[in-house]
């Protein structure tokens, strides 16, 4: 039997509905997760997801860096988090002034938390001026 090393109280990434988990860590490598008993969102259920969703974590082929092109026929090649925002700032700023907001549209997602997702229509409403955002459920 595996003795963690510390178990980290989270949130489950898969929906919105807040589910507590406890998080099994041994070595910097999770190896198990349990919903908590001590809260009223989840009671120390888990969906399947919740439960056995977590190897994604140390995949091999996983990203974690932002991959950029220098141009379109370019190879997609390592960039720096600040490259990439800044890359991305100018494009919607660029694509804004030349085809007006509502030329782009905001898509949310039910991995992200109810949080991130208002942030993203507020974003959408309040700094691209457009109202085209939508957010798809399904998990």
């Amino acid at each position: 039997m595996i003795v963690a090393d510390r178990i980290v109280h989270t949130t489950c990434p898969y929906c919105g509905v807040g589910c507590q988990l406890d998080v099994h860590v041994k070595d910097d490598f999770v190896y198990r997760v349990n919903g908590r008993r001590d809260n009223r969102v989840n009671r120390g259920n888990l969906c399947v997801k919740g439960r056995f969703g977590y190897d994604y974590i140390h995949a091999p082929d996983r990203l974690t860096r932002p991959l950029m092109r220098a141009d379109r026929s370019a190879p997609l090649q390592e960039s720096t988090w600040d490259a990439a925002l800044d890359h991305v700032a100018g494009r919607l700023t660029e694509i804004r002034e030349r085809y007006g907001p509502d030329s782009i549209a905001v898509l949310t997602s039910a991995k992200c938390t109810n949080e991130e997702n208002y942030l993203l229509q507020k974003f959408a409403r309040a700094i691209i001026g457009t109202n085209h955002v939508d957010h798809c459920a399904r998990l």
